[in-house]
C-alpha cells in the first residue's frame, strides 16, 4: 500500500515552495567539541527558517497548493506552526486566524502576532486549541491547516530531508525530535530507510512510542519542558504507517537532558534552540542514543522560538 507522501510528491512541493522558504544551512563538527567520541555530527539549522522553525516548509505547501478562500486560513499550534502560517500568510496577502494554548511561550506568541494574525490563546494544551480552531473553519469558512496531520504539511516538511541529502549526502543517521510525527513523517518517507532515521521524544511525551507499541496512534502524556511544540496528545494519522516502515527506532530523552543540550549549543556552537529543538541533540549528549565510532550523524536543529538568551 502506498505511503501518503512519496519521494515525487516532496520532490514537487520543494519546486514550489523554494521561492519561499530558506536553503538552511549545515554545520559539521566532531563528536569531542561536545566531549563525546570523535563521530561525525552534521547539524541542520533549520532555526535559521523564515518564522524561527521548520514548520514554514509546511505552511507554504499548503497555502500554495491547496487554493485557500478568501476567507484565508485557521491553524492550531503550540506556537510554531501558529507562526509559520501566520508569516506564510502575510507573505502571500491572506487572512489567518491562529488558535494557540496557554502553554505556548511568550516568544511564540509575540511572533504570530508580529506577523499580523488573528489569535486566540485557548485551552491549557493543543488539543483544545485544535477543537476551537476547527469550530472556527465551520462558522468562518477558513481553510484549516494542520499542523501534521495532513498530506501537504508533511510534503513540506519533508523538503528538509532533500535538502539534508543534497547537503550531506554521506550522513547514516538522522535524529529528529517527534511531537506530532509531520516532521519526521516528511523526512522518513524522503529517506525510505536508505539512510536510518531515528525519532527522539521527550520521556514526558512519548507520542510515537506508546503508538508504536499500540499498533496505532494511542493518546500520551504531554508533560515536558518542550510540551509546546512536543506533546501533541498523539501522533498523526498520516505520519503512523511511515514510522512503521521507515523509522529506525525511538530514543526517549529527559527534561534535563534537552536543557543540557540547548546550554550546550549555545556554549559550543553559539546556536539558540528552543528546547523542541534540542531534543534531538539531547539523544546524542545524554547516551539515549550511542553512535558507532565512524558513524555519520545528522541532528536536526528543529526551530529557535524561545525567550532563552539575553544579549548584553
Amino acid at each position: 500500500m502506498p505511503h501518503a507522501v512519496t519521494h515525487s510528491d516532496i520532490e514537487r512541493v520543494y519546486r514550489i515552495i523554494a521561492p519561499y522558504i530558506r536553503r538552511t544551512p549545515i554545520v559539521t563538527v566532531s563528536g569531542a567539541d561536545f566531549g563525546l567520541p570523535p563521530f561525525s555530527l552534521t547539524f541542520k539549522l533549520e532555526q535559521l527558517q523564515h518564522a524561527g522553525s521548520f514548520k514554514t516548509r509546511g505552511a507554504f505547501a499548503n497555502l500554495l497548493t491547496r487554493n485557500p478562500p478568501e476567507a484565508g486560513v485557521v491553524a492550531a499550534s503550540g506556537g510554531n506552526h501558529g507562526a509559520a502560517v501566520a508569516y506564510a500568510s502575510m507573505t502571500l496577502g491572506m487572512p489567518a486566524r491562529i488558535f494557540v494554548p496557554t502553554v505556548s511561550s511568550p516568544a511564540k506568541i509575540d511572533r504570530i502576532r508580529s506577523y499580523g494574525a488573528d489569535l486566540t490563546v485557548i485551552g491549557e494544551r493543543y488539543a483544545e486549541a485544535l477543537a476551537a480552531s476547527l469550530e472556527w473553519s465551520k462558522t468562518s469558512g477558513a481553510m484549516p491547516v494542520h499542523a501534521f496531520d495532513q498530506i501537504e504539511t508533511m510534503t513540506g516538511q519533508g523538503t528538509l530531508g532533500l535538502e539534508l541529502q543534497q547537503q550531506a549526502p554521506e550522513l547514516d543517521t538522522v535524529l529528529v525530535a517527534v511531537g506530532g510525527g509531520g516532521l519526521i513523517g516528511g523526512i522518513a518517507a524522503w529517506y525510505e530507510s536508505k539512510t536510518r532515521v531515528v525519532a527522539v521524544e521527550p520521556e514526558g511525551a512519548p507520542t510515537l512510542a506508546e503508538a508504536l507499541k499500540a499498533g496505532k496512534p494511542v493518546d500520551a502524556p504531554t508533560g515536558s519542558v518542550a510540551a509546546d511544540s512536543l506533546a501533541p496528545r498523539r501522533v498523526g494519522e498520516l505520519m503512523f504507517p511511515i514510522a512503521q516502515a521507515h523509522i529506525a527506532r525511538v530514543v526517549l530523552v529527559t527534561d534535563d537532558a534537552i536543557r543540557a543540550a540547548q546550554r550546550l549549543l549555545w556554549d559550543r556552537l553559539r546556536l539558540v534552540a528552543e528546547p523542541g529543538g534540542c531534543a534531538a541533540l539531547a539523544a546524542v549528549l545524554s547516551g539515549a542514543y550511542r553512535p558507532a565510532d565512524e558513524e555519520r550523524v545528522g541532528v536536526v536543529v528543529s526551530g529557535a522560538n524561545t525567550t532563552a538568551v539575553s544579549l548584553a
